[in-house]
């Protein structure tokens, strides 16, 4: 396995939900980052441009016979070494400590974190305590030989290690993601201060590598892209126009499921404004017909992805050398269908732009942003002219309102939707509030509940509305809405939208609740 000619820092995935963003905090310090599996890692022949190695953590553990590993003599080169949780424990057991599993010992959730000696590790991270984002069942209970106790919590005695001879370090806590309080000076740390490495990694810079690559991918080859007027496709279409101009054909399929007026909306921006050459395809009553009785979320997803496919293998009929689908797809997208680096990362949930898509179809997938996540995909819209009305809306999903519809969808469903998700939306916007939320949405609740209105009695559907902050939708907390606009908005929505009579507040986070509901 080679690596190009920059330094790199190297992630080997063991299989945590959130090893993606081990490699999003490398990357916002503007360090070059990949991640590889444990198996990739042995294939690897010039180590010279590897500044430093992370092991992430992982469902499995090192208390078993078997375990997944890499090669101890990797660890031996002197290379700086960084382990996070089960990174830790596998260092840990292949120099010679103890790892047991106990329920005592359990740490889930936010822990306090004390410092027992000084460590370049943590400089500017931990002074007195520390609160830090555990997740981890087993523990190390005895220390290797030559390695230092740094830091402990109360149910984790051995919470930081070192070895500064062989510049191997390891954490048992998170410090990727945004629960632990300033996990990004442990990166720093290690970073700048252990591996030396320096600033080349610059999120513009990306897209003339990308537009390069798919030059090189397509040739004289037709593409088709499914453009929804979200702001990953968008940004896909405009890449490859930028590649391949002419041999561009973007289609937007109206499936009945969009935001109200959003669908005529983005087809002016992109035909006037952004001059791509796209194609309209009215299929709302074949969507509305295919979901008829539908109500298991999966099974509407595959639905949707599926018929995707087949309006587009209908529509390309039409193209001479039509040989690639290009998708939004970004890397939340899939480490939530499946693992990218081929590690035992948990299935959450399948999503049309992955998990949804035949087996056998006619196009290659042609997917750039696979790699990237949210607010990466923004920079790049903004750097190759995406206009901010789309380049700064909140993320949609492809499935569009026919997964937050919950249970069977109707076309009456769909239009209260519709008329309460616009009045939300647009009140966050007059309220200056859309801009500070990653996401928000209206959904509606397969539950009917009485209300009175008037002196008449009511039996209507239950609206849920949702906002949440994040950095890049892996991690998520619901959004505090001051007490007058919950109230403005529950009003409103009630006194406007026929067909619901009562509206709900989603204040769980992410994890354990995913953004969407379904």
């Amino acid at each position: 396995m080679q690596f190009q000619k920059r330094e790199i820092i190297i992630i080997v995935d063991f299989g945590s939900q959130v090893t993606k963003l081990i490699a999003r905090r490398v990357r916002d310090l503007g360090v070059y980052s990949e991640i590889i599996t444990p198996g990739e890692i042995r294939k690897i022949k010039n180590f010279d441009m590897i500044k430093g190695i992370i092991l992430s953590g992982g469902p499995s553990t090192v208390t078993k016979q078997k375990f997944q590993t890499i090669p101890k003599k990797i660890l031996l080169m002197k290379i700086p070494i960084l382990g996070i949780c089960y990174g830790l424990q596998l260092i840990a057991k292949l120099f010679g400590g103890k790892i047991r599993s106990s329920k005592k010992r359990r740490e889930f959730g936010r822990s306090f974190l004390y410092k027992k000696r000084n460590s370049t590790l943590i400089k500017n991270f931990l002074k007195n305590k520390k609160t830090v984002w555990m997740s981890h069942e087993d523990a190390v209970i005895k220390l290797p030989k030559n390695f230092k106790n740094i830091a402990f919590t109360k149910n984790s005695n051995l919470t930081i290690i070192e070895n500064i001879k062989r510049k191997i370090y390891g954490v048992q806590f998170h410090p990727e993601v945004t629960h632990t309080e300033n996990g990004i000076q442990i990166f720093k740390n290690f970073l700048f201060s252990i591996c030396k490495v320096r600033k080349t990694w610059n999120i513009k810079s990306q897209k003339k590598i990308l537009i390069r690559n798919i030059k090189k991918i397509v040739k004289k080859d037709k593409v088709i892209c499914a453009l929804s007027g979200g702001v990953d496709s968008s940004v896909v279409a405009l890449l490859i126009s930028k590649a391949i101009k002419k041999n561009l054909i973007c289609i937007m399929v109206d499936t009945g499921l969009m935001r109200k007026n959003e669908f005529q909306y983005t087809y002016k921006i992109f035909k006037n404004k952004l001059k791509l050459n796209v194609k309209l395809v009215n299929s709302k009553n074949l969507f509305i017909k295919k979901l008829k009785g539908i109500s298991d979320p999966e099974k509407k997803r595959k639905i949707i992805g599926k018929l995707f496919i087949k309006i587009f293998e209908k529509e390309s009929q039409k193209y001479k050398n039509a040989k690639f689908l290009a998708q939004g797809t970004l890397y939340p997208d899939i480490i939530e269908s499946r693992s990218i680096s081929g590690s035992k990362t948990a299935k959450i949930k399948s999503h049309h732009n992955v998990g949804g898509l035949p087996k056998k179809m006619k196009f290659k997938l042609l997917e750039p942003l696979k790699e990237f996540f949210k607010d990466e995909v923004r920079v790049l819209g903004s750097s190759i002219g995406l206009p901010k009305e789309i380049c700064f809306k909140h993320p949609f999903p492809g499935p569009g309102l026919g997964i937050r519809i919950l249970g069977n969808i109707t076309k009456d469903k769909i239009k209260i939707l519709q008329e309460a998700d616009f009045i939300y939306i647009n009140e966050l916007i007059k309220n200056n509030l859309y801009n500070k939320i990653w996401q928000a949405y209206a959904a509606l609740l397969p539950i009917k509940t009485v209300g009175v209105m008037g002196d008449s009695r009511t039996y209507e559907y239950t609206c849920l509305l949702r906002a949440v902050t994040s950095e890049d939708g892996m991690t998520a907390d619901y959004y505090n809405f001051p007490k007058d606009f919950m109230d403005k908005i529950s009003n409103k929505i009630i006194n406007k939208v026929k067909g619901i009579n009562r509206v709900v507040y989603d204040i769980s986070s992410k994890p354990p609740s995913t953004i969407e509901l379904e």
